[in-house]
């Protein structure tokens, strides 16, 4: 999860955070060797009074500073396509879970597991545990195995809702009367946070999300089904 004073993303839980993370360093560095070029012209212009007057008509010039656009253009564009279809695949996926957002609560239902439904709200103040997370926590956790491919269908009930884990690169909106969906593979066990991230009323700020990611065989013994 963030820390205090975080300047980069958090750590990737999943091969697609993973993708994101090597996609915003390879943009960034673009972003920063035009804006070094910007600067250093800048620079040149306002302290050298040297002229020239082939400048006036350089063809060659302005054919360089359209292409090179372009050229910078296809070399995002590229990466971001394939993670984008990369999102986008479901193959065979090992369980299926469906989320409905509430004002302002969470629905769970492991659909593979006899139709096992919970509520998982906000832990009030009054019910944290030393170590607990001050508006993160909830009472009722969302456990799921580890290094299998895991398909999240995301609803809501009343109005819009956004079911988002940062570690894991995921952010699925929650919409009245339609049934969204994305998969996800953790790669590591842990406990990992996530929030609502559209406004959705007067407590949007209150409904947390948690996953428990464990080792499959664990997940598979059946206690941890216990609420």
């Amino acid at each position: 999860m963030a820390h205090a004073a975080q300047v980069g993303l958090q750590d990737a839980t999943s091969p697609i955070m993973e993708e994101l993370i090597t996609f915003h360093d390879h943009a960034l560095m673009i972003i920063f060797l035009i804006c070094f070029l910007v600067l250093y012209a800048l620079f040149l212009t306002l302290t050298t009074k040297l002229t020239n007057t082939n400048i006036s008509d350089a063809q060659e010039m302005e054919t360089v500073w359209t292409i090179l656009p372009a050229i910078i253009l296809v070399l995002i564009a590229l990466p971001s396509l394939r993670i984008l279809y990369m999102t986008d695949e479901v193959n065979d996926p090992s369980l299926t879970i469906k989320s409905i957002g509430h004002q302002w609560y969470w629905t769970y239902e492991y659909t593979d597991y006899g139709g096992l439904i919970f509520n998982s709200y906000m832990l009030p103040p009054l019910f944290l545990e030393p170590g607990d997370l001050r508006l993160l926590d909830v009472d009722n956790r969302v456990v799921l195995p580890i290094e299998a491919p895991i398909r999240m269908m995301i609803t809501s009930q009343d109005v819009l809702h956004s079911w988002a884990i940062p570690t894991l690169g995921l952010k699925t909106d929650a919409i009245p009367g339609r049934l969204n969906q994305t998969t996800f593979t953790a790669t590591r066990p842990g406990v990992y946070y996530g929030q609502c991230s559209e406004i959705c009323g007067a407590n949007h700020s209150f409904m947390p999300i948690v996953l428990e990611l464990i080792p499959l065989k664990i997940f598979e013994m059946g206690p941890v089904f216990t609420l």
